[in-house]
């Protein structure tokens, strides 16, 4: 089962960090506008949701862990046209926080067991999506 890895050190606090990755108005900024919709109390329903070209893009599932601060996990599922809504075509987003000095050091894992899933080599500053999350989180705007 592939374990797609990727680090990248954030010069903000840890909590500023967590705000990034928990606060539905910081994630549309960094997710591709996606609206976050979920009360992190674990089994809780997730849900991510956005527009794209006309169209409704929503992926879904359940809040695994939150550790304030530390860790949150979460099951999700992508629709697709050959992919049924079952749990072995869900996979699972991972989110480590830890002190790197005076900065904050961010693991994120998918593990994922969907059928044609690929091991990809681990990723970290050259992720576009991470360089916005580390631009929003390093900004003084938000």
């Amino acid at each position: 089962m592939p374990r797609n890895i990727s680090v990248i050190v954030i010069n903000a606090s840890r909590q500023r960090v967590w705000d990034m990755l928990t606060k539905p108005e910081y994630v549309k900024l960094w997710q591709f506008g996606s609206d976050l919709i979920t009360t992190w109390e674990p089994e809780s329903p997730i849900r991510f949701v956005a527009e794209w070209n006309g169209q409704t893009f929503e992926q879904w599932g359940h809040v695994l862990v939150y550790k304030p601060y530390e860790a949150i996990q979460y099951s999700l599922f992508a629709p697709r046209p050959d992919l049924e809504d079952k749990p072995e075509n869900y996979f699972v987003m991972c989110y480590e926080l830890s002190d790197q000095e005076d900065n904050t050091r961010l693991v994120i894992t998918q593990i994922d067991n969907r059928p044609d899933a690929i091991q990809e080599e681990p990723q970290g500053e050259e992720n576009p999506v991470l360089q916005q999350l580390k631009q929003l989180a390093e900004s003084n705007e938000h």
